[in-house]
């Protein structure tokens, strides 16, 4: 649920460091980069007890922060409830202007933007899936809201991070979606982007992926080769976030998906090297090759892949689908899998961070 890697639109203008921007802000950034959830929350906790928020920024940059670590741990209730502290998010409490001693020459919103996402995200955590969808889409409507005031205004830069964020948010439901099976909603909200002109290669690859599931092998092939023309010609409007690399490599991993539709095992294991090769942290990439070693029989290798990923670039790789993966080679291999379950579970207990799901490991 991370869309951009601070939570909030601090105003920057006045001010020269993070921790200018918002109380120790800097240390709020560095614990959240290292998945220290738990410290985040006794960190909030302490500054409210204390009283060491001032401005009316900090309050909101810190509640943000509170609301995403209970949502990492899966305390979706509590997180809610913080999140109930607020009034109306359009509220004038929450505008720069309501403050003018404070924030001179400011204007608008000061509401995180990752705020309104979890806002909309948490009612799916919690079971109620059709108001999370509800609020994404009121979500979506604020953001194009927002566009075509900021492209009135000739504001381009500004034009160009929320059409990042429409382009997030539309993958959200996207996913959603895709995970109810509502395929005909993800494909006409995909062509609707396309049809505006959003030279997104992640979500002409997705359309490739969702063709591919309703059993349309040519379109996905169509949609593949189209995300590799773009990479070929240069195109790529930067709402998608990718490097250069990562762009090569959603190209070979596309090449990679229709080999395995194929059962052509060893020619996607070859476009997944090609990945690895070009960036050892691409766990997407690692993660299949390994599948595909294990079609091929060969349950060795497969574990030898994943556990060197998981020692190489622990931080990258340690999530739960790869140690779902990991541990169901190992009980197809080993008689003594228990075992073996154990001691990865003793070393993910030392390296892990707070919202790693252990249940996973099935000790």
């Amino acid at each position: 649920m991370d869309e951009p890697s601070q939570p909030a639109d601090p105003p920057t203008n006045q001010f020269g460091s993070l921790n200018d921007v918002a109380h120790e802000l800097a240390s709020l950034e560095d614990l959240a980069s290292r998945g220290s959830w738990r410290s985040i929350l006794d960190k909030v906790s302490r500054a409210r007890s204390l009283n060491l928020l001032s401005n009316p920024h900090d309050h909101l940059i810190y509640l943000t922060y509170n609301v995403l670590a209970l949502s990492k741990l899966r305390r979706f209730a509590d997180a809610s409830t913080d999140l109930d502290t607020l009034d109306d998010f359009n509220s004038h409490y929450y505008k720069y202007e309501t403050y003018p001693q404070l924030y001179p020459n400011r204007s608008g919103s000061m509401l995180p933007f990752s705020l309104r996402f979890i806002h909309a995200q948490l009612p799916i955590k919690l079971g109620n899936r059709q108001e999370g969808l509800d609020r994404f889409y009121r979500l979506l409507n604020f953001i194009r809201q927002k566009i075509k005031e900021k492209e009135s205004n000739n504001l381009h830069d500004s034009v160009k991070i929320w059409k990042r964020r429409e382009n997030f948010v539309l993958n959200c439901l996207i996913g959603h979606h895709l995970g109810d099976k509502e395929f005909i909603l993800c494909l006409d909200l995909i062509k609707d982007m396309i049809n505006h002109d959003y030279l997104d290669p992640l979500l002409v690859s997705k359309l490739g992926y969702i063709q591919m599931q309703i059993g349309d092998i040519e379109g996905a092939k169509g949609s593949f080769n189209h995300v590799e023309t773009m990479l070929n010609e240069g195109k790529n409007d930067g709402y998608s976030f990718l490097s250069e690399v990562q762009f090569r490599n959603l190209v070979n991993r596309n090449k990679a998906l229709v080999y395995v539709v194929g059962k052509d095992y060893v020619s996607a294991v070859r476009e997944y090297e090609e990945c690895i090769e070009r960036d050892h942290t691409d766990v997407v990439a690692i993660n299949n090759k390994a599948l595909c070693l294990m079609y091929l029989r060969d349950l060795s290798d497969s574990i030898k892949v994943l556990e060197n990923a998981l020692e190489r670039v622990p931080t990258r790789a340690l999530n739960e689908t790869l140690v779902v993966n990991l541990c169901s080679m190992y009980e197809l291999a080993y008689v003594n899998h228990s075992e073996i379950k154990r001691t990865l579970n003793n070393w993910i207990v030392h390296v892990a961070p707070d919202d790693f799901d252990a249940s996973c490991i099935r000790v």
